[in-house]
């Protein structure tokens, strides 16, 4: 396995991390075996493990705290705060309460007194991004937490939360995680330019666009019946589902099976990291490890930019972040009211 620099922290990874989001009750609801797929992971080079306290309501992080005993020092320790842990409105968000509070459950939970990477899930609108870096910064003080890092951020998020690290004498987000697939390629417009720019590390989520770049998902069939059962829309999004049988030609003329041809393309961006892996099963790890070598020469890649142009995404991951003003229908709507009182100016002009 070979490692590479995580941004500017001088912390060294593995081109593959292994993302715990399958490990409990809404994938392997069995702790000894994802324990056991964990070990494995490890004992292959695979040092980087990303959970994040939502996870099966924190079971994925209690069982990726078991898997640690005896190895923790080995391991680059990642989790993230933010999303709802109970029905208490102040249980979730980053809000300096709320960030203090969850990181030292997070601690119990992993069975370690500190968290190497502390990520922010998901931006919070509602929560000025000085108090979030604050709060940070106290925990990376206190020795609770070694790096920070943002996930899912818009470009413009990253360069404010830069600026107002820089303005305060706080510290700054080190890494960025978002989404990347040869069929979701838009972070390269300006995520991957900007985290670069700020000496960022990425470490992407759902590489194999969340199984689709498996070959199980092909037109007129449906064969992964527990993917198909979160009913997520982008599994029948034809514009996908043409890409695929493209790209699966493509695997065979490479001589290479589709996951390692997406993996190995999700890790030959400069700007990115480490890819996450999510698998569920020993059988699904065993299938990503014989491919972590996998390379792509340039004509290759070429044919892929043919396939998906450099910068586009074809369509979209329905858990995949979307900015309050394209979420909220009231953000881009002016009320009846003032569009009538418009119109009348108008007429009367």
């Amino acid at each position: 396995m070979h490692y590479r620099t995580l941004g500017r922290t001088g912390i060294q990874v593995s081109p593959y991390c292994l993302g715990a989001m399958m490990f409990g009750a809404i994938g392997n609801p069995d702790h000894d075996d994802s324990i056991r797929i964990i070990h494995k992971a490890l004992d292959a080079g695979i040092n980087f493990i990303d959970t994040a306290d939502m996870y099966s309501h924190g079971e994925s992080e209690e069982i990726v705290g078991k898997s640690l005993k005896g190895r923790r020092d080995d391991v680059v320790l990642a989790t993230k705060v933010w999303g709802p842990m109970g029905d208490d409105p102040n249980r979730r968000g980053t809000s300096r309460r709320w960030i203090i509070t969850e990181v030292e459950n997070s601690l119990r939970r992993l069975r370690t007194d500190h968290i190497d990477l502390y990520q922010v899930h998901r931006p919070d609108p509602t929560v000025d991004i000085e108090e979030t870096l604050s709060a940070l910064t106290d925990l990376v003080r206190s020795g609770k937490v070694r790096a920070i890092g943002s996930s899912c951020f818009p470009a413009s998020d990253i360069v404010e939360a830069q600026w107002a690290a820089e303005r305060r004498g706080l510290e700054r987000f080190r890494t960025e995680q978002p989404t990347y697939s040869i069929l979701n390629r838009g972070i390269e417009r300006e995520i991957l330019p900007v985290a670069e720019r700020y000496g960022m590390g990425t470490l992407v989520w759902s590489p194999l666009a969340q199984g689709m770049l498996t070959g199980r998902f092909r037109k007129g069939q449906r064969t992964d019946t527990h993917r198909a059962t979160y009913g997520f829309k982008h599994y029948s999004d034809e514009r996908r589902l043409d890409v695929v049988e493209r790209l699966i030609p493509l695997a065979e003329r490479a001589g290479m099976k589709l996951t390692h041809l997406a993996m190995a393309f999700a890790i030959a961006h400069p700007g990115v990291t480490s890819a996450i892996i999510g698998p569920r099963t020993m059988e699904q790890l065993d299938d990503l490890l014989v491919g972590a070598d996998s390379t792509l020469d340039d004509k290759i890649l070429d044919e892929i930019d043919t396939i998906v142009a450099p910068g586009t995404d074809v369509g979209r991951l329905d858990m995949a972040y979307a900015p309050p003003a394209l979420e909220r229908a009231t953000l881009r709507r002016r009320p009846v009211d003032e569009r009538a009182a418009a119109w009348q100016r108008v007429q009367a002009s």
